[in-house]
């Protein structure tokens, strides 16, 4: 599904294309700073001889196709959750298809959720390795300048977090150009030493790389660790989906980000061919000494770069976290008017920054780092290839043998690849693990609370319409002037309308339930920002939509409003704002004798209402015997005011509950109590605010 359309039209192919070369491929486009150096690492055991140069050289070129070509950008990237990329997307696919399946279901989400944590592990490591990666240049000019390695990391560090604000989109195009020149002069580097030796071309032939395989299977296991290096920011690729769109990301890769980077890999293959020596650090020797200086520069600016696919990759899956309930509401700040993917998340950079800051100075170096990178990776592609398996059979229903035919391969590559990093665990490989296991344990906690939470207020939930009914049947005192209850449900009677009733006997002559509405496009026209529906007995509910880039203002709201004929009076009307705060609280099991008490007002031993009571057709609630419960409850529960905020008094949410089906009940004399098991963890604290000034609750509806 593309990105939804919007007023402002569609930018050009072009700069779209350049914005995603800026931004999406600077991961992946330093890989050759370091990846045929560690392939060819002591560590590993590899001679360089002629052969097993081109083995792996033919290891690392069809990596490159299979995962990154075929897999991510031909196959993975059609995946798209409303133009929204990455692997949380690519969950919420597969999870709304899985139907009455709860445990597939649960596994599968939990693997989703689990590789959205793995990714931040991996968008922490990224920029730390690249910047170093780039920076340790100047050693090869003089090795003096070694100690002043971590302080200039440290300070293109700060200046690139502190951008982010300006928007990726900004950043893409201030990156694009550079990042541009960077892939030009890869390929002019490769070409130079394909001129002198291309027999190297043989490795494009896979048999080469099987042949590696087959020959020396430990070394190649072993040199798997390295050879992820080079397909590194395939995830991030996917995830910035959202940014540019699709079509720009497959054309940049396919017309130039992957033949710059194959000729440069090939470059280093035929220069190690000619000069085994040159392995200590083949890509900067593949430049002329005179121009040794400007690389070293250019390459710390496609560091940079490589950082910012990490950056707003990592933006973009906490985006979607909150929008899946698996995070709270942090601030989201959108800063394109015509794609809604590019975003900035100030919580999410300034974490990274700490984090990236501490992993720079903790290594050290990029070799050190190296331990520590592939891991994340190679277990968050594992995790996409076992999802994209069931969208391919839920979502586009393709057969089972050719969606098996398909997964299995990338299944086997994900964990072969993922087997060799593994190795990486005792070196540094532990750092991502570890953040991944905090991050997931954050994320299903979060959803877990929310799910408990909203479990124990439907516990007590009242619904609109029988709400008003009960005022139909025995309408309390009426007082001049409009209340507005801003709510997110619109459906149930605001926690703080009840309030009101209970403390103050009274309610307004008017009441309208404001609920404010985001819509997924940049901007609302002003004739379809308020929708108002008539509920009975003065009772409104008004609808206010918005765009992602517009800023919620009630006073010109209700200035619209006014102008459609639904007057406001300003100074006659009070704006009521309600919030919930968890208490920690017990909440006693209920026995087996304690089932059938009758639903009259009968109270178990423990104090407690023994049940709920069971609802029949068309129940009718009376409002006095709902004022007569509230007093009840808590007649010494304190009640202050200061100036236009008044707090009320802490009710948990068994009591309510006990409350709500003695209401019911006493409507209902036939009725009888069914046992609940579900225990109780929290209470609910009820804060009203309410004034007469509309500016002051813009903020509120707004966050």
């Amino acid at each position: 599904m593309s990105t939804p359309s919007t007023p402002g039209g569609r930018q050009p192919m072009g700069l779209l294309m350049l914005g995603a070369i800026g931004v999406v491929f600077g991961d992946i486009g330093t890989s050759p700073l370091y990846t045929m150096r560690e392939v060819f690492g002591e560590h590993h055991g590899v001679t360089l001889t002629p052969a097993n140069v081109l083995g792996l050289l033919s290891v690392v070129f069809w990596a490159l196709i299979v995962i990154v070509t075929l897999k991510y950008v031909t196959l993975i990237m059609r995946a798209d959750n409303r133009g929204e990329g990455g692997i949380l997307a690519l969950t919420a696919l597969v999870s709304g298809r899985l139907g009455r399946e709860s445990r597939l279901r649960w596994w599968l989400t939990g693997l989703g959720i689990f590789g959205a944590a793995m990714f931040f592990g991996d968008a922490m490591i990224t920029p730390a390795v690249t910047i170093l990666g780039a920076i340790e240049g100047i050693e090869v000019i003089t090795p003096a300048l070694k100690s002043f390695v971590v302080p200039i990391a440290l300070g293109i560090l700060i200046a690139l977090f502190a951008i982010q604000k300006r928007g990726t989109g900004s950043v893409g195009a201030l990156f694009g150009p550079v990042c541009a020149v960077w892939f030009v002069v890869l390929a002019l580097l490769g070409v130079i030493q394909l001129a002198s030796n291309p027999s190297v071309l043989k490795a494009l032939w896979p048999g080469w790389a099987v042949e590696f395989v087959v020959s020396h299977p430990r070394i190649a296991f072993l040199s798997l660790g390295a050879v992820v290096l080079a397909v590194t920011g395939t995830e991030a690729l996917y995830a910035d989906m959202g940014h540019f769109g699709a079509a720009p990301i497959r054309r940049a890769w396919l017309f130039f980000v992957l033949p710059a980077l194959v000729l440069n890999y090939f470059g280093q293959g035929a220069l190690l061919l000619a000069d085994p020596k040159a392995i200590s650090n083949p890509f900067y020797l593949l430049a002329p000494s005179w121009a040794l200086a400007p690389l070293v520069v250019l390459a710390t600016a496609a560091a940079v770069i490589a950082s910012q696919a990490t950056i707003s990759g990592a933006f973009s899956i906490a985006r979607a976290a909150v929008q899946m309930g698996y995070c709270p509401r942090i601030a989201i700040r959108h800063t394109s008017e015509k794609t809604i993917g590019q975003i900035y998340v100030p919580f999410i950079n300034w974490t990274l920054l700490v984090a990236v800051s501490l992993l720079i100075v903790g290594f050290q170096s990029s070799s050190a780092l190296a331990g520590a990178y592939g891991i994340a990776v190679t277990m968050s592609m594992l995790i996409d290839s076992i999802l994209i398996y069931f969208v391919m059979r839920r979502l586009w229903r393709w057969p089972r043998l050719v969606a098996a035919a398909i997964a299995v391969p990338l299944v086997l590559i994900d964990a072969a690849f993922l087997a060799s990093n593994s190795l990486k665990i005792p070196d540094g490989g532990w750092f991502p693990l570890l953040v991944g296991a905090v991050v997931f344990t954050m994320l299903t906690t979060w959803k877990r609370g929310r799910k408990v939470l909203m479990d124990r207020l439907s516990e007590d939930a009242l619904p609109l319409r029988e709400f008003i009914q009960s005022i139909e049947l025995a309408p309390p005192v009426r007082v001049e002037g409009t209340a507005v209850f801003l709510t997110s449900t619109p459906d149930r009677v605001p926690h703080a309308l009840l309030h009101n009733l209970k403390h103050n006997k009274v309610l307004h002559e008017r009441v309208v339930f404001l609920t404010v509405v985001t819509k997924e496009i940049p901007f609302v026209a002003e004739d379809e920002r308020i929708e108002i529906e008539t509920l009975g007995c003065e009772f409104y509910r008004m609808l206010a939509n918005y765009g992602f880039k517009d800023e919620p203002d009630v006073p010109d709201l209700l200035e619209m409003a006014n102008r459609d004929g639904f007057r406001f009076e300003m100074m006659e009307t009070s704006f009521f704002v309600s919030r919930e705060t968890l208490i920690a609280s017990v909440r006693p099991r209920r026995g087996p004798r304690e089932t059938k008490t009758p639903a009259r007002g009968r109270r178990s031993s423990s104090g407690r209402s023994g049940g709920y009571a069971a609802i029949g057709n068309a129940p009718r609630i009376c409002f006095s015997a709902l004022l007569s419960i509230w007093r009840m409850s808590s007649a010494d529960t304190p009640y202050s005011s200061a100036s236009s905020c008044s707090v009320a008094g802490s009710v948990s949410l068994s009591q309510r509950a006990s409350m709500m089906r003695r209401l019911r009940a006493s409507s209902l004399p036939s009725a009888r109590l069914r046992p609940s098991a579900r225990p109780a963890s929290c209470c609910l604290r009820s804060r009203i605010c309410a004034g007469s000034s509309s500016r002051s609750v813009s903020q509120a509806i707004g966050v």
